[in-house]
Formats: C-alpha cells, structure tokens, sequence
C-alpha cells in the first residue's frame, strides 16, 4: 500500500490499526559507465514491488531518491546531499510519520552513505518509543547468499538493475577493466578510501575519481552479473523482509 496513492481518510484508519511503516531511500549517484544513476532507488523500489505482490497491508512511505555522495560527487549526475541536511530532511519525514502513528518504521536502504544518518535517526527515535529498522539490501544480501556480496556497481547491483530492466545496463561498457590509481608502488589502492601498504589496510580519503575513473569498485566485475541472479536476489529480499514484518508485529514498544 503506497502511502502517495491513498486518501488521508485511508491513512487515518490505517495508523489506527498498524503502527509499521516501510521509508526507503536511495542516491542519485555514479554506479560506473556502465549503470544507471538511479541504481540506489531502482533496485530497493523493485523489492517494494514483490513484497507488495504479496502483502498489500504494509503502508509504504515514498522513497527518497537523494543521498550523501560526497566522493563521488564529480561524476556528472551525482546529486550530492549534505548529511547535515539530509539527517534534518530524513528526521522531519520519520518524525511526521510517528506523529501519525508509526512506531516501527523499516527504513529499506541502497545507500552506504545514508548509513550514519539512519542510525542518528534511530537512536533518538528509540528514546521516543519508537523502533527504526535498517535494511540495507545489499548488506541482508550477502548473508542470505555469500556468492552475491558485491562492491559499488559491480556485479551485485548490476545483476539487481537487470532484475529491474536489463535495457538499464549499458552493455557496451560493461566489461571495461577495474583500473584504480595506487599513490606510490607500495600504497595500493584497494578501494574507494583503502590502500595496502605492507599488508595492512589504511584508509586515505580521497575522491573517488581519484581512485578510479570508471565509478564502480569492487571484487565482482559486472560482467559476472545475470538477470537469473538478479531476480532470485531481489525476491530471495523481498521475501525475508516479508518474514521480518510478521516477526516485528511481535515486539512490544
């Protein structure tokens, strides 16, 4: 049940019988030459739709489509949010939904940067009576199948957009090679903010154009990715979250 497609009457009645709500939120942000910008908002509103598939009793906030991207805010279509601002925007929508009611509020994430504000969000909002849940998909996915963890953009996501429209994935860039830009010799870029230096893992915050000029980073090179992993991935989500949402109508607050 999309909160933006019922009457207020219908809300009304609904926050007098449920006290759960699903907020997602996402990122317009780099995903490599290869993947849409939307990849962050696409992939969580797809596990919206198969959980709506199965239950339509669930009120679904609309999803938030911005997020913190600070490192990759130079790839041109990155819409970079401070996490100042976006803490005080993502605070007021929590707090209007728990003024009307909500109590569980499951935030579906597909954005590590939107990480620090949701936790800050939910330790205040856990001295108010309430609960927030994160559900960072991608994350919940790794444990559920350890063969799907992924890095930013590359095999994992890519196999999630391709569940949601395989003409998303811009094929001709696809099996590009990960090149990413070491400092010396002996600092070896690993990832977006780590270097090995001696066998050891230090983080050296830089840009990520800085460290590579395609945008995604990670173990698995998208070219791994297939529309059969991507779907089972998704539904596998969906279908745990639908399990979570029987176990919280469980907890008392």
């Amino acid at each position: 049940m999309r909160l933006s497609k019922i009457t207020w009457p219908t809300a009304e009645r609904y926050f007098k019988e449920n006290d759960m709500v699903i907020l997602p939120i996402g990122s317009t942000e780099c995903h490599g030459r290869h993947m849409p910008l939307g990849t962050d908002t696409l992939i969580p509103d797809k596990i919206l739709d198969l959980i709506e598939e199965k239950n339509d009793n669930i009120l679904i906030a609309p999803m938030i489509p911005y997020g913190a991207c600070q490192s990759l805010a130079d790839y041109p279509g990155t819409i970079d949010i401070d996490s100042d601002i976006l803490y005080q925007y993502v605070y007021q929508i929590v707090d209007g939904l728990y003024k009307h009611g909500a109590r569980k509020i499951l935030v579906l994430n597909g954005h590590g940067g939107n990480i620090k504000t949701i936790e800050r969000i939910g330790l205040e909002f856990d001295k108010k009576g309430a609960m927030v849940v994160m559900l960072n998909w991608w994350l919940m996915a790794w444990d559920m199948k350890p063969e799907w963890k992924g890095g930013h953009g590359g095999g994992e996501e890519t196999a999630g957009i391709m569940a949601v429209d395989p003409s998303l994935v811009d094929m001709s860039q696809i099996d590009l090679p990960l090149e990413m830009t070491n400092l010396t010799d002996n600092l070896v870029a690993t990832g977006f903010r780590t270097v090995r230096f001696k066998g050891v893992e230090i983080e050296i915050l830089r840009n990520t154009p800085k460290v590579t000029d395609n945008g995604w980073i990670g173990p698995d090179h998208p070219n791994t990715a297939t529309v059969e992993w991507g779907q089972e991935m998704v539904q596998t989500t969906a279908n745990y979250i639908l399990d979570l949402i029987e176990e919280l109508k469980k907890v008392s607050l």
